[in-house]
């Protein structure tokens, strides 16, 4: 197993970042219901942690997109962890609304960049992967080019890796559902019949 993903795996379920409710599912956006949830915006009230998840993106970045001249967060999980990544590389930082916004100057994008500036994009969440391309496309438009994506965490759906290939964005987490779960059954966090039942909601999300 990766070993920072292990290890983010580890600290996610330390702070309870990580919510399973099989007899309570959650709904999400999509529409979808699920028994898992991942709420890791709860890392940026935990200074040492915000601190790993920042350092460790920026290694991220630096590691698999040395080209990068600015960074975007996705509105609005990811505008804070953006923020303080660019911050620490010392590169521009904008932030991608979900809609423009509806008064003002109806800004999509919030910031500035420049044409041709070289993008990775910051992302807290990848389920689909929707939400996260659609500001990915808006960078594009924007006449940017986007080098990569970096989140804190992937569901690792199909349906997602899918809709990235097909983007041609290449995506880098720094953990994922494989190494949550086996996290949380080693340490006791979940049962093995808790296993079953995400393995089997993951099969087909969708129509769980």
């Amino acid at each position: 197993m990766n070993s920072i993903k292990k290890i983010f795996a580890s600290k996610l379920l330390e702070i309870k970042a990580i919510k399973l409710q099989p007899s309570n599912p959650f709904t999400w956006a999509s529409g979808w219901k699920s028994p898992f949830y991942c709420d890791n915006r709860k890392t940026l009230s935990y200074p040492k942690l915000r601190d790993f998840v920042k350092i460790e993106i920026c290694h991220a970045i630096q590691e698999n997109f040395p080209g990068c001249t600015a960074i975007a967060g996705v509105a609005t999980g990811a505008i804070p962890q953006g923020a303080l990544v660019a911050d620490e590389l010392g590169l521009p930082f904008v932030y991608v609304r979900s809609k423009p916004k509806d008064h003002g100057l109806e800004n999509l994008i919030e910031g500035e960049l420049e044409t041709g500036a070289k993008v990775v994009v910051v992302e807290d969440l990848i389920s689909t992967g929707g939400s996260s391309l659609k500001a990915a496309e808006a960078i594009k438009r924007y006449g940017c080019e986007v080098i990569g994506m970096v989140a804190s965490y992937t569901y690792g759906f199909a349906v997602a890796e899918e809709a990235f290939k097909e983007a041609g964005v290449k995506l880098v987490t720094l953990t994922d559902y494989d190494h949550v779960v086996a996290q949380a059954l080693e340490t006791g966090y979940i049962k093995e019949s808790d296993v079953e039942v995400l393995n089997e909601w993951r099969k087909d999300p969708a129509n769980w």
